[in-house]
């Protein structure tokens, strides 16, 4: 598979985990190579198990995870990657994007990505948090540094407030991964 049509796709820890793995479908209906990567937070919401059927891959969970071969398997990820996926995105994933903070395997392949690769982040959390200056200011810092957001939506949220903060719909979002990825 070309490099271009290289996913990797970064669930973190938000109520919308779930849908992640219709994501994951999705895209592998299309013929992309979906890795996926679980942030410790996304795996309270979900397991890997539906991520490892429904893209035919490994899943990672942790920053030690290791396949065959000596290459850390977060460096080869973000090396044959074509796009970064973020989705859903929470405020803690995004301020740690924003400041190249690098605890886990999902922020440590945002590091170590290659140049050439897209940043799509569906972000996911409570309204005021989305609206809440610190998170303001960490999306426009990655989205000086080229990365792209796709919502969030405004609807009922899981937290029982009703306004902004779903993550967008699947569909779209894999639309758009598509368009990147062309």
């Amino acid at each position: 598979m070309s490099r271009n049509k290289n996913i990797i796709l970064g669930v973190t820890g938000s109520i919308a985990a779930h849908k992640a793995a219709d994501l994951a479908s999705l895209l592998t209906k299309e013929k992309c190579s979906v890795r996926v990567v679980m942030t410790a937070d996304a795996q309270r919401f979900i397991t890997s198990l539906p991520f490892k059927v429904l893209s035919r891959n490994p899943v990672v969970t942790g920053l030690y995870d290791e396949e065959e071969g000596w290459k850390p398997v977060h460096i080869e990820m973000a090396d044959e990657a074509g796009l970064l996926l973020v989705a859903p995105a929470t405020a803690n994933v995004i301020a740690k994007l924003a400041h190249g903070l690098a605890n886990d395997a999902l922020t440590c392949m945002a590091l170590a990505l290659n140049p050439k690769a897209k940043i799509l982040i569906a972000p996911a959390m409570n309204g005021k948090m989305w609206r809440h200056a610190a998170t303001q200011q960490n999306v426009k810092t990655l989205k000086a540094r080229g990365a792209e957001f796709i919502g969030p939506d405004e609807g009922m949220l899981s937290c029982g407030y009703e306004g902004i903060g779903r993550m967008w719909p699947v569909e779209a979002i894999a639309r758009r991964a598509l368009k990147l990825l062309r």
